[in-house]
């Protein structure tokens, strides 16, 4: 599975003003519904959904990276958005350090494989020192897009 098949082009956020954990997950979530891949009507939901995932333990998963998702039954495949938090954020890490690359992903509830194979392709790519560098360094989603592209090993679309 490729980072571009399921990140939402339109819902990727370079700079992410938020100063806390929710903040984070409602403006990305809002993006998904700015792209037009989530209905206002579930926006909400989905949120309270991923902030009920994170009170079972934090998707900080260490090295300034979270990955917060959740299984909707409002989506019909797996999305995700992308967001870059410069000052980095308090997520509750693993690791107790600031988070500044986030991915939030959203799947059907009877696409379990899909969720699992996206959630190992982000980590996969988020083990790369040279990625997360060089994402944490993008300012424009265009560029950010650009390397997720790179990243699966191609041209960018």
């Amino acid at each position: 599975m490729k980072l571009t098949e399921f990140v939402v082009r339109d819902a990727v956020i370079p700079e992410l003003q938020v100063s806390s954990k929710e903040d984070a997950v409602k403006q990305m979530v809002g993006a998904l519904r700015d792209a037009g891949r989530i209905s206002a009507d579930h926006e909400g939901d989905i949120t309270l959904a991923i902030m009920k995932r994170e009170e079972l333990g934090s998707t900080g998963i260490g090295r300034g990276v979270a990955v917060p998702h959740t299984k909707h039954a409002s989506v019909d495949e797996l999305i995700c958005a992308v967001a870059l938090c410069e000052a980095g954020l308090d997520f509750a890490s693993l690791d107790g350090e600031p988070v500044y690359i986030l991915f939030l992903l959203v799947s059907p509830p009877d696409r379990p494989g899909d969720h699992l194979r996206g959630l190992e392709t982000i980590t996969r790519h988020l083990k790369d020192d040279d990625f997360c560098r060089f994402l944490r360094q993008s300012k424009t989603q265009e560029h950010v897009w650009e390397l997720l592209a790179e990243a699966d090993g191609g041209a960018p679309t």
